[in-house]
């Protein structure tokens, strides 16, 4: 599962560089900060704040990116571009696809 959701040489690259403890404690801090970024996007698709919006979905492409979680970092990028006109759907299939990024991730990190 994990390697269809990550890709395997950017994740091996990140632990070579990064070394495997810290790359634990960026996953950490990824399940964290993650939630939050969603529940940004979904108050400003509700408040009609499209720069809120699109910064919430920036910033979880650029996370899914250090992880090599491609799929999700298509899908968020996809809401930064589009901006409000993405609509609730497509936020709830970006916190869909970060559940399922993040159970791979914490398989990664701590086999």
């Amino acid at each position: 599962m994990s390697q269809a959701v990550i890709d395997p040489h950017t994740f091996d690259e990140l632990q070579a560089n990064a070394g495997a403890d810290f790359v634990a404690e960026l996953v950490d801090t990824f399940a964290e900060e993650a939630p939050p970024l969603l529940a940004e996007m979904r108050s400003a698709l509700a408040g009609g704040a499209a720069e809120r919006f699109r910064r919430a979905a920036h910033s979880l492409k650029s996370n899914s990116s250090t992880f090599g979680a491609t799929r999700l970092a298509a899908m968020a990028r996809e809401l930064e571009m589009n901006g409000l006109a993405s609509g609730a759907g497509a936020v709830e299939a970006l916190a869909q696809e970060f559940e399922t990024t993040l159970a791979a991730l914490q398989a990664l990190a701590r086999p």
